[in-house]
């Protein structure tokens, strides 16, 4: 009985070992969905904490490089004096996968979007921003074609000239997601 435990997840643990290289290949579409969020750090505007919530959807040009799009309806700036409440959208996110390991694959990524609010972000600026970002993660893959995705970014919130002032925002943002691969 020992033995043919000891086989069977010998087999799990070897087939483990192909999920991202399986998954994460050239034609691949990446379908997800994700939360986060995150606070300031120094450079810019201090005291704000951000949240968000969205989908992703990403096609693979190569075996590991990969454009992606990032649709966030659920984005929020919490501020000293008024939050702020919105949506965002990342329409440019080139992103870079690692598929090397055995049942994870690491990324790095950057990305340019925007970030439509209620208020003004910071306050006394703008209701548009932009939002230049650069990041890394985890993908861990518990099975074929699906994945938990963990991921750090600095993203920077700023209206680039649009209103002055333009102090702007600097945050380190951390998500987590589900991911499908097809």
């Amino acid at each position: 009985m020992r033995l043919v435990a000891v086989i069977l997840l010998s087999c799990v643990c070897a087939a483990a070992q192909t999920y991202p290289a399986d998954s994460i290949k050239k034609g691949t579409w990446e379908m997800g969905i994700f939360a986060g969020g995150g606070t300031w750090v120094p450079g810019g505007t201090e005291d704000r904490q951000v949240f968000n919530a969205g989908l992703r959807v990403g096609y693979l040009f190569t075996n590991h490089f990969e454009y992606a799009v990032d649709i966030m309806p659920a984005y929020a700036v919490f501020q000293p004096a008024e939050n702020a409440f919105g949506a965002g959208f990342t329409p440019i996110i080139l992103k870079y996968n690692f598929t090397g390991m055995k049942d994870v694959a690491p990324y790095i990524e950057v990305g340019g979007g925007l970030l439509f609010t209620n208020n003004d972000v910071p306050t006394g600026t703008n209701q548009v921003n932009f939002t230049p970002q650069a990041g890394f993660g985890l993908q861990l893959f518990p099975r074929a074609k699906r994945s938990i995705n963990l991921a750090a970014r600095y993203v920077h919130i700023s209206n680039a000239g649009l209103a002055s002032p333009n102090p702007g925002i600097n945050t380190i943002q951390f998500t987590v997601g589900y991911h499908w691969w097809k």
